[in-house]
C-alpha cells in the first residue's frame, strides 16, 4: 500500500508550494500549532516548499502574498473548521485540504450533525439544545447526562452531570462548567461503556475506513486534557472488540463521511455500551479536521494500515488537488 500512496512518488513528480494554516485564536490553538508544524515538517521532508501561516485577521493578505499551489488547513475549531476559512479560500480560488464550506458548517454544529445523520439510520444519542440559564432551574434530562458546546471540538467544555455531581442539583450558577462559558449547550443522555473512534481517508478508489481504536482513559473521561496530555489515555489499535462491533463502527464512520460530504479525512467518535451488543453502538460526532499531532488518532490508524505520517500528509494534499481540479469547488 505504501508504494501506491507514498508521498515520495508525488513529490518526485511535482514539488508543490504548500501553505500550512495553523494556530488561530480558537480554544484548540496549541493543538493546531502542533498539527500544523508536524504537517509542515513532513511536507518539507518530502521536498515541497512550505509557507507556515499562523492564522490571524490578515490571513487573506498573507495567503495572497504567498500564492501557494494548495493550502493544508491544520486549523481546529472556529474559524478554521466551521466554514469561514473554507469560504474565504473558495473565493480566492485556492485549493485546500479537508472538507468544504457546506460540510464544515454542518459538521461543526453537533445538533445539525445529529439531524443530518440520524435520518440515514446512523444511531446517535437523543437530547436537545438548552439555554445555559435553564440549567439553574432544572435538569434538562434525567441524570446522568452530558453537556457539551454546540460548536466546539476536541471535547472542549464537555461536562458529565451525575447524581453525585459537585455542580449541585440543579446546577448552581457559581459552579465551574461550560454553562459559564457558553450561552447554549447540547444536552445528551450519558451512554456508559467504551470509547471508540474510526478514521476515514479518501483515495483514488474512494473513501475507506482505516480501523477502530479504543481509548482507555486513566482518570475521568476523554476530555481535552486527556486527549492531548501524554500518558493520560491509552490507545488500543486495533481495538480489542468483537468483529461485528468493529465492522459497525467502520460502516457508520464511512456512511457519516459520505452523508456529510467530507473530503480528505475525517474521524468519527463512538460510545459503545457493550452490555447491549450491536444495539449499543452510538455515534457522538464526526470531526472533519482531525488532529495531526504525535498523539493524534488518524496518523496512528494510518500507520497501522501501512501508511506512514509523511505518506498520509501527501495523500491528503493530493486529494485536495484532485478534488479542486474535478469540481472547481469543495462542495460542488
Amino acid at each position: 500500500m505504501g508504494n501506491q500512496t507514498g508521498g515520495a512518488g508525488m513529490s518526485a513528480a511535482k514539488p508543490l508550494h504548500v501553505a500550512v494554516l495553523m494556530g488561530g485564536w480558537a480554544n484548540e490553538r496549541e493543538v493546531s500549532l502542533m498539527s500544523g508544524n508536524g504537517v509542515a515538517d513532513a511536507l518539507e521532508a518530502n521536498g515541497h516548499r512550505v509557507t507556515r501561516i499562523d492564522m490571524d485577521r490578515n490571513v487573506a493578505v498573507a495567503l495572497a502574498k504567498a500564492a501557494p499551489d494548495v493550502v493544508f488547513n491544520a486549523l481546529h475549531g472556529v474559524p478554521g473548521e466551521d466554514g469561514s476559512v473554507q469560504g474565504m479560500l473558495d473565493l480566492m480560488g485556492i485549493p485546500y485540504t479537508h472538507s468544504g464550506l457546506a460540510t464544515s458548517v454542518i459538521a461543526i454544529d453537533k445538533q445539525l450533525t445529529k439531524q443530518a445523520l440520524s435520518v440515514h439510520g446512523i444511531p446517535m444519542p437523543g437530547g436537545r439544545v438548552v439555554q445555559s440559564e435553564e440549567l439553574y432551574e432544572r435538569d434538562p434530562l434525567p441524570r446522568p447526562y452530558v453537556l457539551k458546546p454546540v460548536n466546539e471540538g476536541s471535547s472542549v467544555g464537555v461536562a458529565i452531570i451525575t447524581q453525585a455531581s459537585s455542580a449541585g442539583q440543579p446546577i448552581a450558577r457559581d459552579a465551574s462548567g461550560p454553562w459559564q462559558e457558553f450561552d447554549e449547550l447540547l444536552a445528551e443522555p450519558f451512554i456508559k461503556g467504551r470509547e471508540l473512534t474510526t478514521a476515514v481517508i479518501d483515495g483514488p478508489d474512494g473513501p475507506r475506513a482505516l480501523g477502530v481504536t479504543e481509548l482507555i482513559v486513566g482518570n475521568g473521561f476523554y476530555d481535552y486534557e486527556n486527549k492531548y496530555t501524554e500518558g493520560r489515555t491509552q490507545h488500543v489499535c486495533p481495538a480489542q472488540i468483537p468483529p461485528a462491533i468493529a465492522a459497525l463502527c467502520e460502516q457508520y464512520a464511512l456512511k457519516a463521511h459520505q452523508v456529510l460530504g467530507c473530503h480528505g479525512t475525517s474521524r468519527t467518535d463512538f460510545r459503545w455500551d457493550d452490555e447491549l451488543g450491536e444495539d449499543g453502538v452510538f455515534v457522538l460526532e464526526t470531526n472533519t479536521q482531525p488532529g495531526m499531532t504525535p498523539l493524534s488518532l488518524v496518523p496512528e490508524q494510518a500507520s497501522h494500515a501501512g501508511m506512514d505520517y509523511a505518506q498520509l500528509v501527501d495523500r491528503i494534499v493530493k486529494e485536495a488537488l484532485r478534488l479542486h481540479g474535478r469540481s472547481g469547488g469543495r462542495d460542488g
